[in-house]
């Protein structure tokens, strides 16, 4: 049985100005190793874009891809993964979702597609071939979680329960929002099975702000994390705070990029932990060194991966390989 079951997060990659720069980031925040692709000759005169396959301790966990022009948002993207690319396409597109990049083939690595939910957040699809996705995660050094954030949580929740079959449970009262978790098709819905969730766009974010994914990392220390980010010319958007699950962080790059870490409590997670014991946003936290408040949203410099159809989709599990894009430097086939 492969290890990613329709719907589970299978891999993601970042969309960046500047991959040499990215490499540098990451690799001093997560210690990881990379391995470029592309700068060949394509006939015409073209030059392949330069990408990078990231790993953590030899293992393969994700991808900094060049941005195909301005235009484009800087931003990670998570990939679900799915037996049958263009028939969940269809399902999108039949479910009130949008296809914006239709499935494409990258030869016996897979194929990939780029859609987006009813309300406008955008996340990839990934068909296995011999590449089935990231060959870590849930460890220090790799992906850990997504959620999607929207304002229209109704519409958001019967699509993915409808179209990827999510099972969804409810939980209340954690960070002071509606948050709800979702588990693939075919398991006990709750904490264990869970591969990603749902949180609300309040009136606290920015109103400008769309329906988006935000992609977490796994780290040993989140207070850590968010020091060297800073140190390393990224932005701390929410400080260090604690939930039921451990302690996490909000972060961008040094080149605007969002996402999250998150370090897991000594002994792992204890969702049941008294309510009164568990942090919420701005809740009797006394700020950072740098006067950010823990827990306090900052106005976000990356709203999240929101990309206008055409302009051109993210690399999927095989990095930079899109083949057929008419870019000054296209991505990576061979």
């Amino acid at each position: 049985m492969a290890e990613f079951v329709q719907g589970m997060p299978c891999w993601v990659d970042a969309a960046l100005p500047d991959v040499e720069a990215g490499k540098r980031f990451y690799g001093e925040l997560f210690g990881w190793t990379f391995t470029d692709r592309g700068g060949d000759r394509l006939p015409g005169g073209r030059t392949r874009a330069r990408s990078a396959d990231a790993y953590s301790d030899g293992r393969l966990v994700a991808a900094l891809t060049p941005k195909s022009d301005g235009r484009m948002p800087t931003v990670w993207s998570v990939y679900l993964a799915t037996p049958d690319a263009p028939a969940l396409a269809r399902r999108i597109a039949e479910g009130g979702g949008q296809v914006i990049n239709a499935p494409l083939s990258v030869g016996p690595a897979g194929s990939y597609a780029v859609v987006a939910d009813p309300a406008g957040a955008v996340f990839g699809l990934w068909q296995a071939g011999e590449r089935e996705g990231f060959e870590k995660h849930g460890e220090p050094g790799s992906y850990c979680w997504t959620e999607v954030y929207t304002r229209d949580k109704e519409r958001v929740d019967a699509f993915y329960e409808g179209v990827l079959g999510f099972q969804g449970t409810d939980l209340p009262g954690i960070a002071s929002e509606d948050f709800r978790m979702w588990s693939p098709r075919g398991t006990e819905p709750g904490e264990s099975t869970a591969v990603g969730g749902r949180s609300v766009i309040d009136d606290s974010l920015p109103a400008e702000m769309p329906g988006h994914f935000l992609v977490y990392f796994c780290v040993e220390d989140c207070d850590e994390a968010a020091r060297r980010a800073a140190a390393l010319g990224g932005r701390v958007r929410t400080a260090p705070y604690d939930i039921p699950y451990g302690r996490i962080a909000e972060l961008t790059d040094d080149q605007g990029a969002a996402f999250a870490v998150l370090a897991e409590p000594a002994g792992g997670a204890d969702p049941g932990r008294a309510r009164e014991d568990v942090r919420t946003p701005g809740e009797g936290d006394e700020g950072d060194e740098d006067g950010e408040e823990p827990g306090k949203p900052w106005p976000h410099d990356s709203p999240g991966p929101v990309r206008a159809p055409g302009d051109g989709p993210t690399s999927g599990p095989d990095a930079g390989r899109a083949a057929g894009r008419d870019l000054t430097s296209a991505p990576d086939t061979g």
